[in-house]
Parts: structure tokens; sequence; C-alpha cells
């Protein structure tokens, strides 16, 4: 699982430089499907995935409003801000936790319960599939979209023995 959200966060960081060479006219047009635009995309994957964690901790999850955070310096400084907190838990995450429950209340007022391992492997998903939107809004506008490879990101230690 760790090994995912480093994943994760590397795109995330390859996206961020993608962007810098977009005009910000560009990564705030509304796209079809998502969220709404690319900025808002990166947004919500950072605020998604802290809020999660945060519930998990047992602490205040408020959503940030993304009228707040309109241009790629105010995302990436709400990630620096966020990420702290997200690699501590991923960090010190154990297998034990896995089976931790948590109950959630949806917005139907239904109550359901969760195992932690399922809102992390979540977490992680949401993310790939965001990225995943990412990469077609690239195309649509005519620029190579950030590779989504895991492979050569460097996430295994590699041993010296090659087959």
């Amino acid at each position: 699982m760790k090994t995912f959200f480093a994943y994760n966060w590397q795109v995330r960081e390859d996206w961020y430089r993608w962007c810098e060479e977009v005009e910000e006219a560009e990564l705030l047009r509304t796209r079809t499907g998502g969220v709404g635009c690319i900025l808002e995309t990166l947004f919500h994957v950072i605020d998604v995935e802290w809020s999660w964690v945060r519930v998990l901790e047992g602490k205040p999850a408020p959503l940030e409003n993304f009228e707040d955070f309109k241009s790629l310096g105010k995302v990436r400084e709400l990630d620096a801000r966020f990420k702290p907190e997200v690699e501590a838990f991923v960090r010190d995450w154990e297998e034990s936790m896995e089976h931790n429950l948590i109950q959630s209340k949806l917005p139907d007022g239904r109550i359901v319960t969760d195992a932690w391992g399922e809102v992390m492997r979540h977490i992680i998903a949401h993310e790939i599939h965001h990225i995943g939107q990412l990469s077609v809004w690239a195309r649509e506008i005519g620029k190579k979209p950030v590779s989504a490879s895991a492979i050569g990101r460097g996430l295994i230690p590699q041993k010296t023995d090659v087959r």
C-alpha cells in the first residue's frame, strides 16, 4: 500500500511540472467529466486524500473550497500543507490496521461501516482514476500526458541479482 501512495505522489508531482507548461486559462477551462477542470481535479485528489486520512485519525476533516485555490501555486501550497500529515499516517501504517472499522454517514443519511484497508485502497484508486482523466484532457489539448507507468520510478528497492 505504501508503494502506491508513493507512486501517486510521484505522478502528482509530474502533473504539477506538466501544468507549468500549460497556460493557466487552459488549466481552469471546464472539462467534460471529472470534477471540473485540470487544477480542480488536482485540488480534489489532494483534499480527498487528506480528508480520508483525517477521518481515520478521528480528526475533523473540513473540505476546502476550490475557489480559494484557483492557481497552480495555490494547489501546490495546499498539497505541501496537507501531505506531511498524510505521509506520516502512511509511513506508520501497519498491517494490523487493515481491519479497523470506521463508520460514515452518507449524504442520504445511511450509516456505513468500512475497514480502514478498504478506505486506504479507495484513496489510492481515487487518485489513479482522476489521473486517467487528466491524461485524456492532456490529449484533448494536444499535449503528451504524464506517464502513468509504475515501472522505472524506483518504487521498489532493487536487489543485485537480475533475472
